[in-house]
């Protein structure tokens, strides 16, 4: 089983419970996403693999989950890039929010979410079991293909992309 950490607004822990009931209950817990931009600067977006237990086959950031107990986000962040995508690289915090997100099937993602922006330019290695397949798109044509099929993308990305780009612009 896998737990997540419970915070309160302030991103104080208080308390950690299982993943899934967290998101039947719609819990506030810490997560991190993160944003990968090639040397062209297009962003690596992943397709969901279909085995997922919510938003199968969706696309979304190039990597997104929670820290463990005992864990800071930077550690989780380089952890889950290795663990789903196969591949490190350097990473800076850019900004943090709370969000509420229905995913479907009876489940919330609530989360105080961390994220960072990367680069890399090297080969990438998808864990099969995670990620079904990856991309890379300029921004412009996401937020194109974003308008046009929203059905495509996961809840959270569309949030956390709007945020991304009226924080960094």
């Amino acid at each position: 089983m896998e737990y997540v950490i419970l915070v309160n607004e302030n991103d104080e822990v208080i308390g950690e419970m299982e993943k899934q009931e967290v998101h039947e209950k719609g819990l506030l817990h810490r997560a991190f996403s993160i944003f990968i931009f090639n040397k062209d600067q297009e962003l690596l977006i992943q397709q969901r693999a279909k085995a997922k237990y919510h938003s199968p086959l969706k696309w979304t950031n190039a990597c997104c989950s929670h820290p463990r107990k005992g864990e800071t986000y930077f550690e989780a962040a380089h952890r889950r890039l290795q663990e789903e995508l196969g591949f490190d690289c350097e990473l800076s915090e850019k900004f943090h929010f709370i969000y509420k997100a229905d995913v479907g099937g009876g489940l919330t993602e609530h989360e105080l979410d961390r994220v960072f922006v990367g680069e890399y330019n090297g080969n990438i290695n998808p864990a099969p079991l995670e990620v079904e397949s990856v991309r890379w798109i300029a921004r412009d044509e996401l937020k194109k293909e974003m308008e046009l099929c929203p059905e495509n993308f996961t809840e959270w990305f569309k949030i956390i992309f709007d945020k991304y780009e009226s924080n960094i612009r």
